[in-house]
């Protein structure tokens, strides 16, 4: 049975604001958002790295990330802007490394792990506030496993949820395909069960389905091998086919929208001098919009989250800096009305409706000279 056409059309339509530009070295963040305004987006995604960048135009100096007295104000003047634009701020992201920490393991920075998360908590609420969001994203954590108590989990996202509660503030979960506890769809499913929150629910993304699930970038094929491609195609049918009869549709609260480039060369398959692994690595800086030179099933992906009866936020969250990963320039303008045509073209494709590509759609959004 075909979706209902009808009902597509209230789907609502946000872009995150970090991902307009070139990944390496984007532009300036009043630009973008005339840009993501320009082409219809009623709402943004706010990331933390933009209110960091776009303090030093508000402060005359860059703040300090642990500072939210100023951090605030930033947000707050991002709002503003926002509100110039008939936008507001979507959800604040991309909250990470938070769940689980054993007692005194230390994160990157050489700190407590556990005690920065809550003293993070407690600065982000802030920022919430001061940019009128009511949603926090967490992705599922990359710390290595050796520093987590996967018992702590579900505690800890349950002690996060009851403390946005007193807000008004949720969070969505998101499954991030290179987190070394929770990289599926399903196994962040199964901890927002067991968190059992009114307010938790769950920020899917067309890409960490499709490149945990589908695809591999350390392989020559660009796909998993561990399976013939036969297998593999049934295997993520069936997949996606547990997603859209298992997940209640009002436990969506956001389905964020890229593809992902093939890579020339695979990837090497361990962590890069960073602890980053493949699949981080590939999502930092090459993940084009649908219909633009990438090649995991989005559309797919896209229909079996409809099919739950989800009708809210489609979130266009790309980093694009080619197939080779290396940056470049693009034209944001057209950039952004592209992202709105491919929003048009994904929820005709999804309804079974041929969609007319023109020139004004394009299939490429070619680099500006």
């Amino acid at each position: 049975m075909s979706l209902d056409w009808t009902s597509l059309q209230t789907i609502p339509r946000s872009y995150a604001s970090c991902s307009l530009g070139n990944p390496t070295n984007p532009p300036p963040l009043l630009d973008r958002l005339d840009a993501i305004s320009a082409a219809g987006f009623t709402a943004i995604e706010l990331s933390f790295p933009d209110i960091l960048s776009y303090g030093a135009t508000v402060l005359g100096r860059s703040p300090d990330p642990k500072n939210y007295d100023q951090l605030c104000d930033v947000a707050s003047a991002i709002k503003s802007e926002c509100d110039k634009r008939n936008m507001h701020v979507m959800m604040l992201q991309p909250f990470s490394n938070f769940e689980g920490w054993k007692d005194g393991a230390q994160n990157a920075d050489g700190v407590d792990g556990r005690a920065d998360a809550f003293e993070r908590v407690n600065g982000w609420l802030r920022i919430m506030k001061a940019a009128g969001t009511d949603m926090l994203q967490v992705g599922s954590s990359d710390t290595p496993l050796e520093k987590l108590d996967l018992n702590r989990v579900v505690p800890d996202l349950q002690q996060l949820c009851d403390m946005l509660k007193e807000h008004g503030f949720k969070v969505a979960y998101e499954n991030w395909c290179w987190s070394t506890h929770a990289p599926d769809w399903k196994d962040v499913w199964r901890i927002v069960k067991e968190v059992d929150r009114d307010n938790i629910g769950l920020c899917l993304d067309t890409f960490q389905t499709a490149g945990g699930e589908w695809a591999d970038p350390t392989t020559e094929s660009g796909l998993l091998e561990d399976v013939s491609k036969i297998e593999l195609i049934e295997r993520f049918q069936q997949s996606l086919d547990d997603l859209k009869f298992t997940i209640p549709g009002d436990k969506i609260y956001l389905l964020q929208i890229s593809d992902g480039y093939q890579v020339p060369e695979p990837l090497s398959k361990g962590p890069d001098e960073s602890g980053t692994n493949p699949r981080g690595r590939w999502s930092s800086d090459r993940r084009p919009l649908p219909y633009n030179g990438g090649y995991l099933p989005v559309v797919d992906v896209t229909t079996a989250v409809l099919r739950t009866g989800f009708r809210g936020w489609f979130s266009y969250e790309v980093f694009d800096a080619g197939a080779e990963g290396k940056g470049r320039n693009v034209d944001i303008v057209a950039y952004a009305k592209a992202a709105s045509n491919v929003h048009n073209r994904l929820l005709a494709e999804c309804s079974g409706k041929k969609f007319p590509v023109t020139h004004d759609h394009g299939t490429r959004i070619t680099d500006r000279e």
